[in-house]
Parts: C-alpha cells; sequence; structure tokens
C-alpha cells in the first residue's frame, strides 16, 4: 500500500512539475515584447558561444591597406568587410561578434558574484538580531547614496584599470539590490506557516534559510538577475568607454566606442553598430526581464 502511495505521490511530482512550467510559459508569451527580447538573447548567447566559428577574421587582425572602409552597401565597401573597417584596419563585423562574448561574459561573473553575495547578505539580515539587521542595511543604505557608475568608477580607479576590475566594481555597486531585495522577501516570508511549522520541527537556522525560506524567495530575485545582466553589460561599456574597462585591443563595445570617437563625422559606421549592439541587448534583455516578473509575480498574474 505505502509503495503505491509513493509511485502516486511521485507521479503527481512529475506532472506538477511540466504543470508549472507550462503556467510559467503561459503567463510569459502574453508579453509579446518579452517574447521578442527572449528570441534575441537567445540569438546574442548563440553569438557570443559561436564567436570563433561566426566571425570571418581575428578582431585584432589589422589590415592597413583598408582602413575605415564603409559598409558593404556605401560607396567604396567591399564583401570582404560587410560592416566596414576601423581607423586600424579591423573588421568591425568580427569585433562586434567577438565584443558579444566579452558582454555576454560581463554579465554572467556579475550577476552571479553579486547575487550569490547579496543573497547571503540578505538571509543574514533577515534572520539576525535588530542591531546586525539595522547595521547591514545601513552599510548598503550608504552605498546606494553614491551614483552606480561613479561608485564602479572610483573602485575601478583604485583598483587599476582592466575588464576583471571593472568586473570586481560593477558586482560590488549591484550587490546592495540583492541584500535589499532578499532580506525584504525573507522578513515577508519568515512569519508564514510553513517557517513556523519548520521552526517548530526543529529545523535549524541553515535549513530554514537555505531549505525552507529561499526557494519561495527566488522568483523577484531572478527578475533582478535580468536586469542586472543588462545594467552590467551597461556599465561596462560605460568604464570602456572611459578607458577603465576593458582595454584594447580588446574588442569590447564600450572600448570599440572609446577608440571611435574621433571619427564620428568622418566614419559613422564605426561609432554607430557597436552602439546598436549594446542598445538591442540591453533593450532586448529588459523586455525579457519585464516578461519574467509578469510571470513569476502572482499579483501580476492574470486569473
Amino acid at each position: 500500500m505505502s509503495d503505491v502511495s509513493s509511485q502516486t505521490a511521485r507521479s503527481v511530482i512529475d506532472k506538477g512539475r511540466p504543470g508549472r512550467l507550462r503556467e510559467f510559459w503561459r503567463y510569459f508569451r502574453e508579453n509579446r515584447g518579452a517574447v521578442i527580447g527572449l528570441y534575441v538573447f537567445a540569438a546574442f548567447v548563440l553569438v557570443a558561444i559561436l564567436a570563433n566559428v561566426l566571425a570571418p577574421y581575428d578582431p585584432t587582425a589589422q589590415f592597413r591597406q583598408n582602413t575605415l572602409q564603409p559598409p558593404v552597401w556605401q560607396e567604396g565597401g567591399s564583401w570582404a568587410f560587410p560592416l566596414g573597417t576601423d581607423p586600424l584596419g579591423r573588421d568591425m563585423l568580427s569585433r562586434l561578434i567577438h565584443g558579444a562574448r566579452f558582454s555576454f561574459f560581463v554579465g554572467i561573473v556579475v550577476v552571479v558574484v553579486s547575487s550569490s553575495g547579496g543573497i547571503l547578505i540578505g538571509l543574514i539580515a533577515g534572520f539576525a538580531p535588530k542591531w546586525l539587521d539595522t547595521l547591514i542595511m545601513r552599510v548598503m543604505d550608504i552605498i546606494l547614496a553614491f551614483p552606480s557608475l561613479l561608485l564602479a568608477l572610483v573602485l575601478v580607479a583604485i583598483l587599476g584599470p582592466s575588464l576583471l576590475n571593472a568586473m570586481i566594481a560593477i558586482a560590488l555597486v549591484l550587490q546592495p539590490h540583492y541584500v535589499r531585495l532578499t532580506r525584504a522577501s525573507v522578513m515577508n516570508e519568515r512569519t508564514k506557516d510553513y517557517v513556523v511549522s519548520a521552526r517548530v520541527a526543529g529545523a535549524g537556522l541553515g535549513r530554514l534559510m537555505f531549505v525552507t525560506v529561499l526557494p519561495n524567495c527566488l522568483a523577484p530575485i531572478i527578475v533582478q538577475a535580468a536586469l542586472s545582466f543588462s545594467t552590467a553589460i551597461l556599465d561596462a561599456a560605460a568604464l570602456g568607454f572611459l578607458g577603465m574597462g576593458a582595454q584594447p585591443p580588446t574588442p569590447e563595445w564600450g572600448t570599440m566606442l572609446a577608440e571611435a570617437r574621433e571619427f564620428i563625422l568622418r566614419a559613422w559606421w564605426v561609432v554607430t553598430f557597436p552602439g546598436l549592439a549594446i542598445l538591442v541587448t540591453v533593450l532586448a534583455i529588459n523586455l525579457m526581464g519585464d516578461g519574467l516578473r509578469d510571470a513569476l509575480d502572482p499579483k501580476l498574474k492574470r486569473s
């Protein structure tokens, strides 16, 4: 009898998981902008993964006889360089494709570092005594009082200009958002019956934090992670543009913009294409984040 009941329970769980996925997709696809953003983001990920296959040239290869060659559809353009070349004769298409890899790498590292640290500190603040909770949140408020890009710029100036230091600075700047969000979710969940029951049943503090409460706080954190991904790409591009992020000849989109500043009037493509790449990628991720919010937040779900 017990075997039958356990098999029935497992079948209900197995049926429930696809059901939840179908429900999530049903709410997500109601936002058509989010679906378009998801497709664009998927294309962005594929381009980043297959950059070595898709790029026609090495991103640092210089063709000095073809400097500032216009795109193929403009007079003087050539199919050898479909999107033209930069002031050093490097292929714009190859640099844009490899730039997607750097931007994706920046987004992943920043989200993982900032979310893991922020979630841990937020859980501690949510379960800590009042004095420790107050101390943690006041420190987070002080960090949030500074403009995020300015604080990241100061940190990079201290650590030294490089892509790695830029990622560390951006992760530290974004971490307070996860701390506040996680703490608010924990404070909301810890008074509910299932948490009280787990505590009465003898669950330890670690189990309460990571097994009982944290899984029920993940929905807003996932949405924040999607939005932080786009913020990380923007901030990395801004630091690269200011010369404090990735250093030449790294094909990072912000660095490409910085190298092309003096050629804006005579070679529009060297500025336009990296700017469009940043715009389209960030817009797609933000649209996808809106869809995730609509699908994961029960208050926004339609009956």
